[in-house]
């Protein structure tokens, strides 16, 4: 990691926790009325995608793979199912990546850490409360404002130098957030990321 650096966004699923299979029998709970080649479909797009919201890929889900539309409040509906699955599974400290959570209690006085997650922020901020995690981080950050837009609101409102700052993420999603706000990025816990990203931890032991 660059010496320059003060400032750390993180993304929270496949970063600090280690949601993605709970997370994936989720929208399986929540879509179990339609067939499983259709549910596929959308694990597919949301493994690929993680840093996207749910409320983006509920719709897509829709929209996309039954060639259907849904409302508003449709999609409200789905995502609170969702949420209140997670909150339910989520809070198992087993599930905390014990490589990048160490980093982040040993070094949160040294640099100013923010969450920046696709996640739904309401259910985002209580599993960060019932892990024991909020104190390290200076405000936490989700869904549904996208999370090019929660980065860039971050940069203005505390005044942070793009050049000092760096998001920490697994997806390509968290990529292309940093690019879209001229930071710099650190792939972690998807070696996919070797191709696009400069920039890779392997383990934050060697950071």
């Amino acid at each position: 990691m660059k010496q320059e650096i003060k400032t750390i966004l993180w993304d929270f699923d496949g970063v600090i926790l280690d949601s993605m299979a709970v997370r994936d029998w989720g929208f399986k709970e929540i879509f179990k009325d339609f067939t499983e080649v259709q549910v596929s479909k959308l694990l597919d797009y949301h493994r690929t995608n993680g840093g996207l919201s749910r409320y983006v890929k509920i719709r897509y889900f829709y929209e996309n793979i039954l060639g259907k539309l849904i409302s508003e409040e449709r999609v409200l509906e789905y995502a609170e199912a969702f949420s209140v699955l997670m909150k339910q599974e989520l809070t198992n400290t087993d599930n905390l990546i014990v490589d990048a959570v160490s980093f982040i209690r040993e070094n949160y006085r040294k640099f100013s850490f923010h969450i920046v997650s696709g996640s739904d922020q309401a259910e985002l901020r209580f599993l960060c409360k019932e892990l024991g995690l909020e104190s390290y981080f200076i405000s936490i950050h989700g869904s549904p404002t996208p999370k090019n837009q929660l980065v860039k609101t971050l940069l203005e409102e505390y005044g942070y130098d793009n050049k000092s700052t760096c998001l920490i993420g697994d997806s390509i999603n968290d990529f292309e957030a940093a690019e879209a706000n001229d930071i710099s990025f650190y792939g972690y816990n998807n070696l996919f990321l070797l191709k696009t990203s400069k920039a890779y931890i392997h383990s934050f032991k060697e950071v």
